[in-house]
């Protein structure tokens, strides 16, 4: 493992700096926009406009690294990604925080680009899915991590806000001190949308739904915690043990989904996530038990897009996967931008419990939809499954390095001589 990890190492390191800062930037951003008194729909549309941004940002990230390289991309954007995390201190005010959102969304994609398509270009296609899994579980530990920074002091500081900025600086040095190669970089597809409906309907819906409902997580779930009751100690354990839980969970789900129709684990998992988040409401007020709620939604959301990933690319070609992976992460997106919007009007209106019960909302119709789609009596079921790999966010480029191990299996026997077969 060592071998495997060493020679892209200050790429890791470079990530995971970069995640603390934007990590805790994004809890920080939830509860100082409560002591500034906006109201749940304000800070919904605001943490909204890093999904928007992600959108541009998909769009935008090649052209940039062809022009300038790897290395001077990702400094060009860490730097205005450190000065978005400040300017928030400097214009607080809820048109200008929805603009930097949007605007670090645009950079944090860039150079979540330049990292994935680095490492995809420096790996071997054999280790492709181990070094997947090993930048995965940095992606989590990271923002599991950096929760517990929100302790050092309050959301009214500048403290914490220096500390996000200085995260994210100081993962400039671990990149440009590298002396591995730029790799080549290549147009990345996409799929029509008819088509991905065509081949997965399941997997559409399920890129959807937990886009909906992640971008709501991952945008007002420091909101929720707040309203609550606690405070940002509270809040820091919250967020970390939510996330903690889909860490741990995720990969059975999807190791058990490898030999069964995906479609049924899908279904499993959405209606018991539906089943938490119905939990989370109940427990709001409950103190520890809050927590043990957190951590079976996590869980539970958490699997639902890399399960849904992993049914698309069971019905796929191997050259199909990255135009078909890189729509279906584009509907994902889409769902998240709208998810912390839709769900801060709900909050507003009906109060903090009205953030479980959005989550039970969408999660409750990916289940009907699937269960809908399974009563239709259609082999849906691929001869061949693919890995499931877990995940949490990714771009494009990444795609490239979820394995396909039936598809390379079967190009590796193609190739073989006679006398190799035949042993």
């Amino acid at each position: 493992m060592l071998t495997l990890i060493v020679p892209i190492c200050a790429l890791l390191i470079g990530i995971g700096l970069l995640l603390l800062g934007t990590g805790l930037l994004n809890t920080l951003l939830a509860l100082r926009g409560g002591l500034e008194g906006y109201s749940d729909s304000v800070m919904g549309l605001i943490m909204s406009g890093y999904f928007v941004g992600f959108i541009v940002g998909t769009f935008l990230a090649l052209p940039l690294i062809k022009r300038i390289g790897h290395i001077r991309a990702f400094a060009f954007c860490a730097a205005f990604t450190s000065c978005f995390a400040l300017l928030h201190l400097v214009y607080i005010h809820p048109v200008m925080w929805f603009l930097l959102r949007v605007a670090t969304g645009t950079t944090l994609v860039i150079l979540y680009t330049v990292v994935e398509s680095w490492l995809n270009g420096q790996t071997a296609a054999a280790q492709r899915g181990k070094v997947f899994a090993v930048y995965m579980i940095v992606n989590l530990v990271a923002l599991a991590a950096t929760q517990q920074f929100l302790r050092l002091a309050g959301a009214d500081s500048f403290l914490l806000f220096a500390l996000a900025a200085i995260f994210i600086s100081t993962s400039v040095a671990s990149v440009t001190w590298t002396r591995m190669l730029q790799p080549e970089v290549n147009n990345v597809a996409r799929m029509k949308l008819s088509r991905l409906w065509q081949l997965a309907p399941v997997a559409v819906a399920g890129g959807i739904f937990s886009g909906l409902a992640m971008g709501a997580f991952w945008g007002l779930s420091a909101v929720f915690a707040s309203r609550v009751g606690l405070d940002s100690t509270g809040v820091a354990t919250f967020i970390t043990v939510a996330i903690l839980g889909g860490a741990v969970f995720q990969y059975p789900f999807g190791r058990y989904s490898d030999s069964h129709d995906r479609r049924k684990v899908l279904l499993a998992i959405s209606a018991a996530g539906a089943v938490a988040a119905m939990l989370l409401a109940a427990m709001s007020f409950a103190g520890g038990w809050l927590l043990v709620a957190g951590l079976l939604f996590g869980g539970l959301a958490f699997a639902i897009y890399p399960v849904a990933v992993a049914h698309l690319v069971d019905h796929l070609e191997g050259d199909e996967i990255l135009p078909g992976g890189s729509t279906l992460l584009l509907i994902h997106g889409t769902g998240a931008a709208i998810g912390p919007a839709l769900a801060g009007f709900l909050m507003e209106m009906l109060g903090p419990q009205a953030l479980p019960l959005y989550f039970f909302t969408m999660l409750l119709a990916l289940a009907l939809f699937t269960w809908r789609k399974l009563a239709v009596k259609v082999v849906d079921e691929a001869e061949n499954p693919t890995q499931f790999v877990a995940m949490v966010r990714t771009t494009p480029t990444a795609l490239e390095m979820h394995p396909d191990e039936h598809i390379q299996d079967e190009t590796v026997s193609s190739e073989a001589p006679d006398s190799a077969r035949t042993e």
